[in-house]
């Protein structure tokens, strides 16, 4: 996760370069010190050093690596020309290399020659199993065909050996909630709350789909975790209010309003809604108050 720190280097160095202020290989080398996608920035700039030799020697070993970071941004801007050109001079330069052998099938995936570049990634696999970044383009290539249970196959094969994945368990989540296989998504947000207990999204999403699938049991469930999430955020979460206010409207409609400790809470919920809206958006009160009317709180 970037920091607010790192972030405003970051802004204040693409600012820069974007005014042609210089510090172009300093702004790249940040951009891939924090794994982060600017690639029609990476790809612009990257090539104004590649395209200049005396730039480009003083580099000196990191010119390969910067022919890398523009090939991979080269793909992602469908600049497959581009990409094939950086490919090539890797490919002179460290012939058998299976570092370059991945962008070889990056390629081919780009290109939509999906059995060949599936072949490629096997290969590849067979001879480092543990390649996390290869494992991870078979189920970005499944879901790019359309194959969504080929990449729930692929995802959950990854994560019996990198259980520590939070992306990918966050993926599957919701791959699994975009599907309606909300047992399945929860036992995922189970595993991200587990290894990741002060992020309020995990939290929230757990709660969704608790509050989604329903019943006594999982909507008082739903209730904490919505509550937990407030706290986490220091009340300022207001669809975790809502979800406060929602679970124990649900909760009541099953239990025939017996629990007055659910509209006690709910209660506090409504008036911290209120609160945020009169400061927010006191256009939308009188919406606000028609909503939790209805709720029966």
């Amino acid at each position: 996760m970037v920091s607010k720190t790192e972030e405003s280097q970051l802004q204040q160095l693409e600012n820069q370069v974007e005014n042609g202020g210089g510090g172009v290989w300093e702004y790249l080398s940040l951009v891939r010190k924090l794994k982060l996608r600017r690639s029609d920035k990476v790809l612009k700039h990257g090539l104004t050093l590649l395209n200049d030799p005396k730039k480009r020697s003083a580099l000196g070993a990191d010119e390969w690596t910067l022919y890398e970071q523009v090939a991979i941004a080269a793909l992602d801007c469908q600049c497959l020309d581009v990409a094939k050109d950086c490919i090539k001079v890797l490919q002179k330069k460290f012939q058998d290399s299976k570092r370059v052998g991945r962008l070889e099938a990056m390629l081919l995936e780009a290109k939509g020659s999906w059995a060949e570049a599936e072949k490629a990634y096997s290969s590849l696999l067979e001879d480092n199993p543990l390649d996390q970044v290869i494992s991870m383009r078979r189920v970005a290539m499944a879901k790019a065909r359309g194959d969504i249970l080929a990449a729930i196959d692929w995802l959950n094969k990854y994560l019996e050996i990198f259980m520590a994945d939070h992306d990918a368990w966050r993926e599957l989540a919701e791959i699994y909630v975009s599907l309606q296989m909300y047992k399945q998504a929860a036992f995922c947000y189970e595993e991200l709350i587990l290894s990741q207990p002060m992020i309020p999204l995990h939290h929230l999403a757990y709660a969704d789909v608790l509050y989604t699938i329903g019943g006594i049991e999982n909507l008082q469930t739903a209730k904490k975790y919505y509550a937990s999430t407030i706290e986490l955020t220091g009340g300022k979460n207001v669809r975790a209010l809502f979800g406060v206010c929602l679970c124990t409207s649900a909760i009541g409609q099953l239990t025939k309003g017996r629990n007055n400790e659910d509209k006690e809470i709910s209660g506090l919920a409504a008036k911290a809604l209120e609160k945020d809206y009169k400061q927010n958006s006191p256009e939308k009160l009188d919406l606000l108050a028609s909503t939790l009317k209805t709720l029966k709180l």
